[in-house]
């Protein structure tokens, strides 16, 4: 339920969110300066076995968001807390550690990736679905500066430009992991159970097309899937933020600043292409490919998310833990169909015309879900009346 708020109160929640939505930009350009430096430090096969760590790391933020953050947040009956768990913290350091140590070792940077992924992930997650939005702006800040000189120091052609990138993180996850007033919630076993099932089989569907693309279309390929799903991940950073801030409670305002938000991200992603930005910061593989149209395809399948978080939403909040496994199981199969005909194609613009018509789709899927559920819902207190 969204509660009345005075102007200037209502003005300065805008002000906030909006402010901890654009720190999710730091979030986005992990990957995407991950893959800008390795194009300098490693050949286009060692490139194209990162491409794939990049999407594995991904897939492992999701779990362990799913199984720290958001099956807190599905478990209707507690009070709905989280927190950064301080193992999580340590795993990072660690991580960072070792890879500050060896920066220009493919293998070691293909395992600590998950790793710093999931930390980031979880790191922001809190911090959003808290409203720690002051710790969040600083986060991001370090992880941005992080970045830039990670990607400042690759074009410059030194050898230990991933350096700067895992200092950030760790700065940002220090600043993270410091002490909150309240304690986490503990997260019901069967809800945090079906939330973990429906989160594997959502994101096991993209590390899995890529190693495929990766397979049967080459290292370019695989380099360049990776490349462009990053950028329009982009899009990616407002929908995420509605996405917890809808899990704690529905909200016009935060889906109005989200929507925007992807509709601003558009247009800067069109213009960066157009003026041959992208190019520049990917490479041969970004600058030497027909990428507009697969840009555009992308960025479509991203922004027709907006219609699939706020039916998905709701049915967390309603606690149908079980249907939205249902669900999720039978939008991944989908999901897979259709980018997997894209493949057989060997054209990646289908691939993105697969994954777009799958995300339309899949909002109808749950829209009708959840209409059912309110439905459900009116009948049971209709009856005890």
């Amino acid at each position: 339920m969204t509660v009345d708020l005075p102007s200037p109160l209502r003005l300065r929640r805008a002000a906030l969110s909006l402010i901890t939505l654009l720190g999710g930009v730091s979030l986005a350009v992990i990957p995407a300066a991950t893959i800008a430096i390795s194009s300098r430090l490693f050949a286009e096969t060692e490139q194209g076995f990162i491409a794939v760590a990049i999407m594995v790391a991904t897939f492992a933020g999701q779990l362990t968001f799913a199984a720290v953050v958001e099956s807190r947040l599905s478990s209707a009956d507690t009070a709905r807390r989280v927190v950064f768990p301080l193992w999580l913290a340590a795993l990072s350091l660690l991580a960072a550690a070792i890879l500050a140590m060896n920066p220009t070792n493919v293998w070691v940077l293909c395992l600590g990736l998950p790793v710093l992924v999931a930390a980031l992930e979880v790191g922001r997650g809190v911090s959003v679905a808290e409203r720690l939005d002051v710790r969040e702006v600083w986060a991001s800040i370090l992880v941005g500066l992080g970045a830039l000189g990670g990607v400042a120091a690759a074009f410059s052609d030194q050898r230990w430009a991933m350096i700067p990138l895992v200092v950030g993180i760790a700065l940002a996850t220090l600043v993270r992991c410091m002490p909150v007033s309240h304690q986490a919630s503990r997260p019901q076993p069967s809800v945090r159970g079906w939330v973990l099932a429906d989160t594997a089989m959502t994101g096991v569907i993209y590390p899995l097309l890529n190693t495929m693309i990766l397979a049967f279309l080459g290292p370019g390929d695989a380099v360049l899937f990776t490349a462009i799903a990053t950028v329009s991940g982009l899009l990616a950073i407002p929908l995420n933020f509605m996405r917890l801030r809808l899990l704690k409670e529905h909200s016009t305002l935060d889906i109005v600043i989200s929507a925007g938000s992807v509709f601003a991200a558009v247009l800067a992603l069109i213009v960066l292409e157009s003026f041959g930005v992208l190019g520049f910061f990917f490479g041969d593989v970004w600058s030497g490919s027909n990428t507009l149209l697969p840009l555009v395809l992308a960025c479509l399948w991203r922004a027709a998310s907006l219609a699939t978080t706020i039916p998905f939403a709701a049915l967390r909040r309603m606690g149908e833990v079980r249907l939205v496994t249902g669900l999720r199981a039978l939008v991944s199969a989908l999901t897979f169909a259709a980018a997997s005909v894209g493949l057989l194609l060997q054209d990646l613009s289908m691939v993105f015309v697969g994954l777009l018509i799958a995300e339309l789709l899949s909002a109808v899927i749950y829209e009708v879900a959840r209409r059912r559920a309110l439905g459900k819902v009116s009948r049971m207190a209709e009856a005890q009346a």
